[in-house]
């Protein structure tokens, strides 16, 4: 594929910095799509572009808020929070950060062409920008927003000299790929790799790589080989069924952390014509069976979502009945993950009228979340039991998720955390009646609707105090779960490896970015 070279300037950074400057070289399972860092909501390109793109705000590895573009930000009324930014910030082609960057990046994020997932959902909050001096900016919104710090988490910002509609392509063959962080862009391949090269105006802590190979190793045992072979240093999602055997390796050592991402199907709750359902023999259906509540309890009870942890999994995950894990602000403990029962779905089916079950076509990615593939056929398994004969298909993520987001198939697997450390971004962005000038169910694949969650949400979104918040997210949640806007399946380990001389920072939010890693002590 056509590789663009950047900047000749960055090249001669290269070779100031000597041949003994240390290249990390590191190989990601999840297929980023695209340099341009407004285009997805993915979490393979939110990694890749930090390395390029600064946020207002940043988070650890736990993903507690820090600074980040914004050296502080305060309330200064129920519907305004004021920003200050660093001075002294530069992009990587020598101009100043300011306020006006912001603005920019803001009025360009509804504009992006064909993106498959938007970054409305954290820009969408906010009515007006006030720009009160070149470091310092207001955001105003309509209702109190008590959550903005973590919104802006989200949001990578871009330079106000490409204009608000800068087009994809250019961010990919590197024309605007000019970013204010830690790395800077020498070259990327679609789909394939990025190399990028320390930035030594960098506001934040020096970097110990002179240089970071980025690239895709989709296939497990060709990472894990590329790890051992010394091709590459560090690798991500590694298999569970590798875990031991990497650790019983002298040269490897294994960094892991629970996750915040929640791994889920969702169902088509709207088409009656919704494509890849029929009858037991292929036959036309009236009706949707997905449209029935029973029908979707059926599918979820008859899930062995233990069998699924012990044995697709490793145990490197835990049950989930719900958005985010125990431990998580949200987290409901009254809702527990679905008990496995396939005498009751079979009742269920009868009594929604599909006693000989039905045909489904279920998909999901093949090189996205820690064995997906896997997931999805033991979960066709285990519906056959019931009589639901589903038709699985496994594709890379990239041409999945375009799929998914043209709603090309009735039930589809896929995962979600959280970007503020809340639910309000997974409920916000799966679960909410879709309203794209209000930024709301923009990856609702399921298109679920129910004014009641919505009204719960909007409550949510509004209120300052947090108690108060978090029961109004366990309302709205157990009345989604009771819908089964989603069905969750569990909450997965995020496991990393790498070789000896390196030390990774596990992060709960599955990131991955040289940023988080550093010669072992």
């Amino acid at each position: 594929m056509h590789k663009t070279l950047l900047a000749t300037t960055f090249l001669a950074f290269g070779a100031m910095a000597g041949a003994s400057a240390q290249t990390l070289n590191i190989a990601v399972g999840g297929a980023f799509t695209s340099m341009d860092p407004h285009y997805h909501t993915l979490t393979p390109n939110n990694a890749l572009n930090k390395h390029v793109f600064d946020r207002l705000v940043g988070t650890d590895e736990d993903f507690r808020l820090r600074p980040g573009l914004a050296e502080s930000w305060t309330s200064v009324s129920p519907t305004v929070w004021e920003f200050k930014l660093r001075q002294g910030v530069t992009w990587h082609d020598g101009s100043p950060f300011t306020a006006e960057d912001i603005v920019s990046t803001f009025e360009r994020v509804p504009n992006v062409r064909n993106s498959p997932g938007s970054y409305t959902i954290y820009t969408r909050q906010v009515q007006r920008l006030e720009v009160v001096d070149p470091h310092t900016i207001r955001m105003h919104t309509a209702s109190p927003n008590p959550l903005m710090p973590n919104w802006m988490s989200g949001i990578p910002i871009i330079s106000k000299q490409f204009g608000t509609d800068i087009d994809t392509a250019d961010f990919n063959n590197g024309r605007a790929a000019i970013g204010t962080g830690p790395y800077r862009l020498l070259s990327y391949t679609p789909g394939s790799d990025a190399m990028m090269e320390r930035n030594p105006a960098w506001w934040g802590p020096a970097q110990p790589w002179a240089r970071v190979s980025y690239r895709i190793i989709a296939n497990d045992a060709s990472r894990i080989a590329a790890l051992r072979a010394g091709d590459v240093q560090v690798i991500d999602a590694v298999s569970t069924r590798d875990v031991d055997t990497l650790r019983n390796d002298a040269n490897i050592r294994i960094a892991s952390r629970a996750a915040l991402r929640n791994i889920y199907l969702y169902l088509d709750h709207q088409r009656d014509d919704t494509p890849g359902v029929s009858g037991p023999n292929g036959e036309r259906l009236e009706r949707s069976p997905l449209r029935d509540n029973r029908v979707r309890e059926a599918l979820s009870i008859s899930i062995n979502r233990d069998a699924i942890v012990s044995r697709v999994m490793g145990g490197f995950a835990s049950p989930s009945g719900q958005f985010l894990a125990e431990g998580v602000m949200g987290h409901d403990p009254s809702l527990k993950p679905a008990t496995f029962d396939v005498p009751r779905a079979q009742q269920l089916l009868r009594d929604a009228g599909f006693p000989n079950g039905f045909r489904v076509l279920l998909a999901g990615p093949n090189n996205r979340y820690v064995n997906d593939a896997q997931i999805i056929q033991a979960v066709a398994q285990m519906w056959a039991r019931i009589g639901v004969r589903a038709d699985v298909q496994a594709m890379p993520s990239n041409v999945y998720f375009s799929r998914s987001a043209r709603n090309e198939f009735p039930i589809g697997l896929s995962g979600w955390g959280t970007g503020t450390g809340e639910p309000d971004s997974p409920m916000v962005g799966l679960i909410a009646t879709p309203n794209r000038d209000r930024g709301r169910g923009t990856s609702n694949r399921s298109l679920y609707s129910n004014p009641e969650f919505d009204a719960l949400l909007e409550r949510a979104l509004t209120t300052i105090d947090v108690e108060q918040r978090e029961e109004l997210y366990r309302q709205a949640t157990r009345i989604a779960m009771a819908d089964h806007a989603i069905i969750p399946l569990h909450h997965q380990v995020n496991i990393w490896a790498s070789r000896r001389n390196i030390q990774v920072l596990a992060r709960n939010d599955e990131e991955t970015y040289a940023m988080s890693m550093k010669p072992a002590e």
